[in-house]
């Protein structure tokens, strides 16, 4: 795998939004130079773990928070990325003259001074969503922000951003065309996530893109939920394997496509590299085995290194954490011997760094 000035077929990009122990400035600012030479086009900072963009979002941001935040956005410019933030104004008081629509106000003109924002997405995921009036209440959000930020691209992820039917049982029935009404209200320039069929999809086909962009009124913008493994299960794997299931084909059907990483900021770039080589390639000429053994050699090395990662992927992936029983110390002692991020992050997570619980989830 080569580094290539061309336009990928897609506007592809980055959206950090899992939970879990975010990644350090450093690793971000690795991971964003890497792959903006790979075509990556845009990063969008969400971790669930950044409470003043969450929970806390009614506060005053520090120096303290906002300094880090700046620089990082520097560093996607100079890489030739675009940056954004991801904005989460959970229980968000939408009564005329509340003072939640000033605080809001305050947080986009905040960040817009200190930082400077290329894209801002108001993501409306994970709240109780069964209202008759939410799709009418997120679009008023949405165009109250569009009209106070200097942001050049907006995005919104809807409350319901898939078909499974796993977020009517957690967050209550969606609305009878909720996504419909949405997709009228919102201007036609704003970006809608989707994650697909699934939650955590395992491919994208042209018939449901075409159904969703009908829904919707506009090509979606996927919100990729793979490599990233930030659940009580996900987080016993690390998603290492090639981008499948996600044909090249599929550029002409989206708005663009943010993928969500994995914990693990070194190892995550292993599949998101591949992703960027599938659509480069086409998919006549992606052979995603070799995919992975190229993307493994530019992470971790042309050496021992990459060859233990390819050997041990199967324990790695698909064993599970808790289910590597008598392995796990030989394992540990392996990546623990050499002096490499990828490896450290390894023996992290096979230590329990990484791992998610649903108190982790519920607080975040």
């Amino acid at each position: 795998m080569t580094p290539s000035s061309s336009t990928l077929p897609v506007d592809l990009g980055i959206v950090e939004g899992y939970y879990g122990r975010p990644w350090s400035w450093e690793a971000r600012t690795r991971v964003a130079t890497r792959l903006a030479a790979r075509g990556f086009g845009f990063f969008l900072y969400a971790p669930k773990a950044a409470t003043a963009l969450r929970r806390h979002w009614r506060e005053p941001m520090t120096d303290d928070e906002l300094a880090p935040i700046a620089a990082f956005a520097r560093a996607c410019r100079a890489a030739g990325m675009r940056f954004g933030v991801g904005l989460s104004p959970h229980e968000f008081d939408g009564a005329p003259g509340s003072a939640d629509w000033t605080r809001l106000a305050a947080r986009v003109a905040t960040l817009d001074a200190a930082v400077g924002l290329d894209a801002l997405a108001l993501l409306f995921d994970d709240i109780r969503g069964d209202d008759p009036a939410l799709a009418d209440r997120q679009a008023a959000l949405v165009a109250f922000v569009a009209g106070r930020t200097r942001a050049s691209r907006l995005y919104a992820c809807p409350s319901y951003y898939s078909d499974d039917p796993v977020l009517d049982r957690v967050f209550g029935a969606r609305p009878p065309d909720y996504l419909v009404r949405l997709g009228r209200l919102l201007d036609p320039s704003v970006g809608v996530f989707w994650t697909g069929e699934e939650v955590c999809s395992r491919e994208y086909g042209a018939a449901h893109l075409s159904r969703v962009a009908e829904t919707l009124g506009r090509r979606p913008v996927l919100w990729d939920n793979y490599p990233v493994n930030d659940g009580p299960r996900m987080s016993q794997a690390l998603h290492l394997r090639a981008a499948t299931g996600r044909p090249a084909s599929n550029a002409a059907l989206l708005d663009g496509h943010a993928v969500n990483p994995a914990l693990q900021p070194e190892l995550g770039c292993i599949p998101l590299l591949t992703l960027a080589e599938r659509y480069r390639m086409g998919d006549a000429a992606y052979a995603y085995g070799d995919a992975f053994a190229r993307a493994c050699r530019e992470v971790l090395g042309d050496g021992p290194l990459a060859d233990a990662v390819r050997g041990d992927l199967i324990a790695l992936q698909d064993t599970g954490l808790d289910r590597l029983g008598d392995a796990l110390p030989a394992l540990r002692a392996k990546y623990a011997d050499y002096d490499h991020p990828a490896a450290r992050e390894i023996v992290d997570w096979l230590d329990g760094g990484y791992r998610i619980t649903d108190e982790i989830v519920r607080t975040q």
